[in-house]
């Protein structure tokens, strides 16, 4: 029995990055996409709704450009994420986007 020797416990830094983009990064990404897709929808219903009321229009065309800014930005962020995993050689065929699994190739 060893006491006074330090345990490290190894983690793979592939099954890490695959954990946080599966449980944190593509579940944030869907939530702020589909919010920028109900803010832009929002606008458009309130520019309908106020025809005569220039403010209420300006108001409302504001929200759907935040709302199409707010969707372009994450279509951003899903290309540069593709762009990485391109990068960092993970074939498409590796990715299961229903299941949210990354199988990554193990280190040699």
């Amino acid at each position: 029995m060893d006491l006074f020797s330090t345990k490290i416990a190894y983690a793979s830094l592939d099954s890490f990055i695959a954990k946080v983009d599966t449980v944190i990064i593509n579940p944030l990404i869907l939530f702020l996409f589909a919010l920028a897709i109900l803010y832009f929808l929002y606008g458009v219903l309130q520019f309908f709704l106020n025809q005569e009321n220039e403010e209420k229009k300006t108001t409302a065309k504001s929200h759907m450009l935040w709302g199409v800014i707010g969707i372009t930005i994450m279509m951003g962020v899903w290309t540069i994420l593709s762009i990485l995993l391109n990068t960092l050689g993970i074939p498409k065929s590796q990715i299961d986007p229903e299941k949210g699994t990354v199988d990554l190739p193990e280190p040699s």
